[in-house]
């Protein structure tokens, strides 16, 4: 009896082994960034293995890159039964049902990690709640969260970006200027954060800060689809 134990464990190690083998190949497809290949390898993991929470995960995180959010909710949600305590799976789960613009199941997903002490990067639930609320239009609740995540991070730039969006949309134009040009201190490579900023001063009339602000974006990021709008901005406001 203990010799068939030790078999059935033997080959339980040896298919966990050879399903992560595949896995690792699939995250470093991932990180580069080729969606397909990255599938191609989770998907054969699967096949061998698919208990495991952080093949899941990674079946979520490519699923959401191709733009498939209604199945990577399946693989999350997957992984988060089977590691209940898989705080960035949840975090992702979160994130599937924004994409779905389930803002509700959203909030739930994002709430349920904000008090985990174990989590190594909570500014990002913090920051999708915000996103999350900014949505909803409920814009006090939204500016609350976006204000956690930067006191625990305070140059996490989607975090500074989503409270000066925040402003905005209540008509705060001067504060959400000063939070962008802030930003752009504490990230100059930002052209996101630049084209942002540029906007901004576009719509509180200052010109020809937002043409220089506008150039800037160009500089930083050229042929870019980013720059592509800038040069459309100026073509505008030039006219």
């Amino acid at each position: 009896m203990p010799t068939f134990l030790l078999s059935c464990g033997a080959n339980l190690m040896e298919t966990q082994k050879q399903s992560e083998s595949y896995r690792n190949l699939g995250e470093a497809y991932l990180a580069q960034g080729n969606t397909t290949a990255a599938l191609k390898e989770l998907l054969n993991a699967e096949k061998i293995y698919a208990d495991d929470p952080f093949l899941q995960n990674d079946l979520g995180l490519v699923y959401l890159a191709k733009n498939r959010p209604e199945i990577a909710i399946d693989h999350f949600t997957k992984a988060t039964r089977l590691k209940p305590d898989y705080a960035p799976a949840m975090n992702n789960l979160g994130t599937a049902y924004m994409a779905m613009k389930n803002y509700d199941r959203a909030i739930s997903c994002f709430e349920a990690i904000t008090n985990d002490l174990l989590y190594a990067t909570p500014h990002y639930p913090m920051t999708n709640l915000g996103i999350a609320y900014y949505h909803k239009k409920a814009y006090d609740r939204s500016e609350i969260y976006f204000q956690k995540a930067l006191k625990i991070s305070p140059g996490f730039t989607i975090a500074l970006k989503g409270l000066a969006k925040t402003q905005l949309a209540q008509g705060k134009t001067v504060s959400a200027i000063s939070i962008l040009e802030d930003g752009v201190k504490k990230a100059p490579s930002s052209a996101d954060m630049l084209f942002d900023l540029a906007s901004a001063y576009l719509e509180n009339r200052e010109t020809n800060k937002a043409l220089e602000t506008f150039e800037k974006v160009i500089r930083l990021a050229p042929s870019t689809d980013l720059a592509k709008e800038a040069e459309i901005k100026i073509r505008q406001i030039r006219k």
